[in-house]
């Protein structure tokens, strides 16, 4: 009897074991990566769910970085190895045209996580409204998703586009420093040249000269800044940016070609107190 009471508790636990393991491999827990980020949106079709995120949690006029993430409807799992691109969309009364955007890659570090930068020259309003079209392939699957987007204007002025003294049309977008100190940073910006409506090159070997001023401060400049040059490694122009106090700061620029001549902007004088070309900081 004894024997026949232990066979019976052995079979009772080789079946509860049996189903637990069963349920585990039939779910497949999502990973988890975002920690720092904060959810954008999500855009879905009828296999996949595309979830956008920023630092900030929101987009705006001016430079963009997005990290993105595919979850698969079925399984809920976070799709490991996708090809993506991407191509955003300004439709207006008239006329469509896209902005600068970079290529979609997988983040360094991360299983699930895809990122790149999408640069918006102009802000959302009434009439006219972004949207973004994702295509991708998983396991040689081509698949897209799409939708609109809300990109609201910046408080301050980020990203300027302009004809150029050459007659190129150009953008150029403020990145960094993003929480700037009374020290001197590290300023990054990134220049875009339109070769079509849809089409936007980076462009190489220019040169941006800088003048911080404080309006409000008689105009004061700041010491020790330094011009902003290409890097080699991710195309970014950057330099050094001065700012000896807190307040409003305009950053007067000028863009100047491989042959150092000036395509837009001016020196700062006392008979001319801003360029035409400057981007803004506050804090």
């Amino acid at each position: 009897m004894k024997i026949l009471k232990y066979i019976t508790i052995l079979a009772l636990a080789m079946t509860f074991f049996s189903c637990s393991s069963d349920d585990n491999s039939s779910t497949e827990i999502p990973i988890d990566e975002t920690t720092g980020l904060q959810k954008i949106q999500e855009i879905s079709n009828e296999n996949h769910t595309i979830e956008l995120y920023s630092k900030s949690g929101t987009l705006l006029q001016g430079y963009n970085h997005i990290t993105l993430r595919i979850k698969d409807k079925k399984t809920n799992a976070y799709i490991k190895d996708a090809k993506i691109s991407w191509l955003p969309l300004m439709h207006m009364a008239m006329m469509e045209h896209s902005c600068p955007k970079s290529a979609v890659a997988k983040t360094s570090d991360k299983q699930t996580l895809y990122e790149g930068d999408i640069i918006f020259q102009m802000a959302q309003n009434d009439t006219e409204y972004w949207n973004l079209t994702i295509k991708y392939t998983v396991n040689t699957i081509p698949y897209t998703a799409s939708d609109n987007i809300k990109v609201p204007a910046s408080a301050k002025r980020t990203v300027s586009t302009f004809n150029g003294t050459d007659g190129g049309r150009y953008v150029v977008a403020y990145i960094a420093p993003q929480n700037p100190k009374v020290a001197t940073n590290n300023i990054s910006v990134v220049v875009y040249k339109m070769q079509d409506m849809m089409t936007f090159a980076v462009v190489n070997d220019f040169k941006i000269k800088m003048d911080p001023r404080m309006p409000s401060m008689g105009n004061h400049g700041s010491p020790n800044n330094t011009d902003l040059t290409q890097s080699t490694i991710d195309g970014f122009y950057n330099g050094k940016l001065s700012l000896t106090m807190t307040g409003y700061w305009k950053i007067n620029l000028q863009l100047l070609n491989a042959s150092d001549d000036v395509l837009k902007g001016e020196p700062v004088t006392t008979e001319n107190p801003a360029s035409s070309l400057f981007f803004e900081i506050e804090f």
